[in-house]
């Protein structure tokens, strides 16, 4: 039995209808467009009628596919289907699982707009409110949204969006004009500063690697700096750099290889434990300068989370990986614009928490981390593929 659905959103850029297609097949159905009308601009959205020939719930599921999509799916105002968790970190299987968009709920004859925004969650009704809860959150009696019906995301016009960014495309080239975007990029961070806005960064090793320190500091220092995510090695590369003048064992000031340079790592590592933590480590007149030095001293937050090829790690690194992503969550929530810094691990894993209306800018010298990261579902990512230590030291140049 067919069912027809209309659709509306950017079917012909996002290539909607073949992945409708895909999913059809995938299920053994089919379809039939049977009105496409496509809009005048890149930016306008379009519109169709497509009928599917599937059994209901297969239908249910590309709907949900959809939405996840961008798609929007009008159908007459229905109240979410609401089915209770059966115990601690478990739900229906139908549960209705979120993306980063803006997201409602019907309940109680009005759309109610979602809570925590994030993707790879469940919806919870508590009260009057909806909530996106993790999994491993939920607890048995929950109020799971089960299915498609009553939920709807909203996505405005890009114009609408709040996004200032001129140079606002989320294509990937390393043809762009480096010099055009940082100059954007830094009249957007003058006006968040003025504001009072929260610019969140989340930064790899690779900026003590190539250079990128001292300017990182400085931008610290002129206070455009609000919050730094990482993992261990930025911190004791940072710490070595300071302490020895090395990184990874290389005399960043003449590019030579230092004899016995390759325990300056752990030596750093040591000094830090010695003094019992990062802060500390300050306090006593043991670091002296520094990313992570001038984070104390500025009383930046920073969250390092720690992975199984840490050495060390430095006490100040969450092992627990659920602590540590909790900590990353708490700090982009309220972040107006988060920029990353060459690391694939740390850019992805934050992308996955935040909701798709914060400003967010990828900087890597390898494209496929920043295609990565927008096909993981952070579609309003800004790619710069460049050499981060160039990056930030033009950045820093354009910010008083």
């Amino acid at each position: 039995m067919e069912r027809v659905i209309e659709i509306r959103g950017h079917i012909i850029r996002d290539d909607i209808l073949k992945k409708i297609d895909s999913s059809v097949v995938q299920y053994n159905g089919r379809y039939r467009v049977l009105q496409l009308e496509v809009g005048d601009q890149v930016e306008d959205e379009s519109t169709a009628r497509i009928a599917l020939d599937l059994p209901e719930d297969k239908i249910e599921l590309i709907l949900n596919e959809l939405i996840n999509l961008g798609c929007t799916i009008p159908r007459n105002e229905e109240a979410a289907t609401l089915k209770p968790a059966e115990k601690d970190k478990t739900v229906p299987d139908d549960f209705y699982s979120t993306t980063n968009h803006p997201t409602e709920v019907y309940l109680n004859g009005k759309w109610v707009r979602v809570k925590y925004q994030r993707m790879d969650a469940c919806l919870v009704v508590k009260g009057d409110e909806v909530h996106c809860v993790k999994l491993r959150d939920i607890k048995k009696g929950d109020l799971i949204v089960c299915g498609s019906s009553g939920v709807r995301l909203v996505i405005p016009p890009a114009e609408e969006r709040g996004n200032e960014f001129a140079f606002m495309s989320n294509e990937v080239s390393s043809e762009r004009r480096v010099e055009v975007i940082v100059k954007r990029l830094a009249e957007e961070m003058r006006q968040l500063k003025q504001k009072g806005g929260k610019i969140v960064f989340v930064a790899g090793p690779v900026v003590i690697h190539t250079g990128g320190g001292e300017a990182f500091q400085s931008l610290i220092r002129k206070g455009y700096v609000h919050a730094l995510l990482s993992g261990n090695a930025l911190a004791v590369h940072d710490i070595e750099r300071a302490l020895f003048g090395t990184s990874l064992g290389v005399n960043l000031d003449t590019g030579s290889i230092v004899r016995g340079g390759h325990k300056n790592h752990m030596r750093a590592i040591n000094a830090i434990n010695r003094s019992g933590s990062i802060a500390e480590a300050v306090a006593d007149g043991t670091l002296k300068s520094g990313i992570m030095y001038e984070c104390v001293k500025k009383g930046v937050p920073f969250v390092l989370a720690g992975s199984i090829r840490d050495d060390g790690p430095l006490p100040d690194t969450l092992m627990d990986l659920i602590e540590a992503q909790a900590q990353y969550a708490e700090q982009v929530a309220d972040a107006d614009l988060v920029i990353m810094l060459s690391t694939m691990l740390h850019a992805i894993g934050t992308g996955n928490m935040m909701p798709s209306w914060i400003k967010t800018v990828c900087v890597d010298i390898n494209p496929a981390v920043v295609t990565k990261l927008m096909d993981r579902g952070s579609s309003q990512t800004i790619g710069v593929v460049t050499d981060v230590g160039l990056f930030l030291t033009m950045l820093e140049k354009q910010l008083p």
